[in-house]
């Protein structure tokens, strides 16, 4: 190619709109994506797993061992499954037809042997104050839960009285015995419903052991000194003594022990 050729070639190239054609720039080679890190496992220790192991079984053995014994499945039984007492409250109720209402906790059934522990919730549950009344109407039953109860009671100065209450809070006869008249002899006042009654007998032992006799001794001298400590004659207690079989106490008797504290009704 000539020099007069060449000089036509670069004015054609200044002229060009498009301008020197020129190869697309390389674009930079992109980076290949990372890859996850993945978390490391945890394996556990074959000492970690043999210590979680005897841990779990040492405590389902204390368990077991606990729940086995026919006092724990029968307090277990009475508390989730089938109470024997039930306890509910009644807003206002009147006794002997005059005087002032007050507020009622209403228990009844037998007394099994998680029965302290229901009446603790249910008076927790009511609020209860001193003056307060819990209305029993119940056979009896466990002669240990009846003294817990009648502990607490007292301890909340709470009265007492025996009967049940209709759908008015009027209070209706019943009846209170065995273990239930422990119960009843917590309250402070103890109110003796017109026709109620009140029924004791002599406290035996219900376990195998070598000597009954001492046995049945030991419970009298026990319950002797709580009924002597809720300010009930011991008289009661030779009422009790005297009979295996229930003795319902007239009025007046349960009057002239102390048991009953205040009347009610007309006779």
């Amino acid at each position: 190619m000539s020099a007069d050729d060449n000089q036509d070639e670069a004015r054609r190239f200044r002229k060009s709109p498009t301008g020197p054609s020129v190869a697309a720039p390389r674009m930079p080679a992109t980076p290949l994506a990372s890859a996850p890190v993945k978390a490391p496992r945890f394996r556990p220790s074959y000492w970690s797993i043999a210590v979680f192991v005897l841990l779990a079984s040492g405590i389902g053995i204390r368990a077991w061992r606990d729940l086995s014994r026919p006092d724990a499945w029968d307090y277990w039984k009475d508390q989730y499954i089938a109470p024997s007492m039930t306890a509910s409250l009644i807003g206002k109720v009147e006794l002997g037809g005059t005087g002032p209402t007050r507020r009622a906790l209403q228990v009844s059934g037998t007394i099994g042997p998680a029965a302290a522990t229901l009446l603790r919730d249910r008076l927790n549950e009511a609020g209860l104050a001193a003056g307060d009344l819990i209305l029993l109407s119940s056979p009896g039953g466990d002669l240990n839960q009846a003294v817990i109860m009648g502990e607490m009671i007292r301890s909340r100065g709470l009265a007492t009285a025996v009967g049940t209450a209709d759908g008015s809070g009027r209070v209706k006869p019943g009846y209170c015995a065995s273990a239930c008249v422990l119960v009843y002899a917590g309250g402070k006042p103890r109110f003796g419903v017109l026709g109620s009654a009140l029924g004791v007998h002599r406290f035996v032992t219900t376990k195998a052991t070598s000597d009954p006799v001492a046995d049945t001794q030991r419970i009298a001298g026990a319950v002797l000194g709580y009924m002597t400590k809720m300010g009930v004659s011991s008289s009661v207690v030779e009422a009790m003594s005297e009979t295996r079989e229930i003795r319902w106490l007239s009025p007046q008797q349960a009057l002239s022990m102390n048991l009953v504290t205040d009347p009610v009704g007309k006779p």
